[in-house]
């Protein structure tokens, strides 16, 4: 299922990619996830082929490629049950930024880390009474009245996230917060590196009915003090390098989500083709046959729009990527949660089996409407921005 508009390099990559998931496969994303643990093993091994940082730069020992060779590499190992939600947040998203805006001390520090494995990073946007509106996130960073070791002002963050995905394991988290803006005196979003030991960095989990083996957190930061370069590139530039992450974020939440659309529709299909209740095996009545049909077929298109978004992200063209990344992962999450329960339906009763292991992307498929926007917000988002309809609120 190689996609036409893919240049060999990347065609080369994705085979390659499935073949490594076809290695490791869903039985092993059930297991790590019932015995508690995290996918080390494929993100080991991931990380050794090279796979983890290739939309990172080469000088930073990244594969010097871009979005759309990474979403690539989640969609696959989507497609053969084992998706690597870290990939999203580490490389994607705080890769990314580091890579655009962080200073040369930063990027030296982190990228070649998070490029080979060794190194992860969570990222930490979502609040509990923010929701979708970043223009409400409450933590804040102040500057010290104290110098720290390097004679600048230390930072001091205050505030609290949820959702935040993989804290446990994860050596820092970029945590978006908001600054005094010295001229107007209005809060502006600025974003911080914060290691996972810095004293006050507290984190919870939260209880999930979501089977995954990375776990949901809730951030405490309570007058957590940073170093003066704790920042990420310019104080005066923080939603530019939000934007920066958030495009990347949808992009890569759209290949998440074609991936185990694809991996629900691959079960349904082999089981229709196999299934003999009558005559013939169930997928040749056209009452299974043509719901499979269609939701191939919306699957195919969400990616064609998903790749469009990478393609002009990759480029560099933010203010059409934005909108692109928007319907991309609108799209793919859309056609994902169809997928799902058409193959829950063609199997019936086994679609609800341990054995066959679809129940559970029952509930992952919904994240994707979700997270890390819901599509009432990208409803919104459309309307305004691309229709030019005025706003409700």
């Amino acid at each position: 299922m190689t996609p036409v508009i893919e240049i060999q390099e990347q065609a080369d990559l994705r085979a390659a990619v499935a073949a490594l998931g076809a290695r490791y496969g869903r039985e092993y994303f059930v297991a790590v996830t019932r015995e508690g643990r995290h996918s080390d093993e494929l993100w080991a091994e991931a990380a050794k082929l090279g796979y983890l940082g290739v939309n990172l730069p080469t000088e930073y020992g990244g594969g010097g490629g871009g979005i759309a060779e990474l979403s690539i590499v989640l969609e696959e190992l989507g497609a053969a049950g084992c998706p690597l939600l870290m990939l999203v947040v580490s490389p994607a998203i705080c890769g990314t930024v580091i890579a655009r805006f962080g200073t040369d001390a930063q990027k030296q520090q982190w990228l070649p880390g998070l490029a080979d494995g060794s190194l992860t990073m969570a990222f930490g946007i979502t609040e509990p009474d923010a929701g979708s509106n970043s223009h409400r996130i409450t933590t804040t960073a102040r500057r010290a009245a104290t110098a720290g070791p390097t004679g600048a002002a230390d930072w001091l963050l205050t505030g609290r996230k949820v959702f935040i995905s993989g804290v446990d394991i994860a050596d820092a988290t970029l945590i978006v917060g908001r600054t005094e803006d010295a001229r107007t005196g209005r809060l502006k979003p600025c974003l911080f590196i914060v290691p996972r030991d810095t004293p006050g960095f507290e984190y919870h989990p939260i209880d999930m009915e979501l089977s995954a083996p990375e776990k949901q957190f809730e951030l405490v930061l309570d007058d957590v003090r940073l170093p003066a370069d704790a920042l990420v590139g310019d104080e005066d530039a923080g939603l530019l390098q939000l934007f920066a992450g958030l495009n990347p974020e949808r992009i890569m939440t759209a290949a998440f989500a074609l991936g185990f659309g694809r991996h629900a529709l691959a079960k349904a299909v082999d089981y229709a083709r196999t299934r003999t209740v009558w005559k013939d095996p169930i997928g040749a009545h056209q009452a299974i046959a043509h719901p499979l049909a269609q939701a191939h077929i919306e699957l195919e298109l969400a990616r064609l729009m998903m790749q469009k978004a990478a393609h002009l992200y990759d480029a560099g063209d933010d203010a059409a990527a934005g909108e692109a990344a928007n319907m991309a992962k609108y799209a793919a999450a859309e056609a994902a949660v169809k997928a799902v329960d058409q193959a829950v339906h063609t199997l019936g009763g086994n679609g609800l089996t341990r054995e066959y292991g679809l129940a559970s992307l029952v509930t992952a498929s919904r994240v994707a409407r979700i997270a890390p926007v819901s599509r009432e917000m990208i409803l919104n988002f459309v309307s305004h921005q691309t229709l030019g309809l005025p706003k409700s609120y």
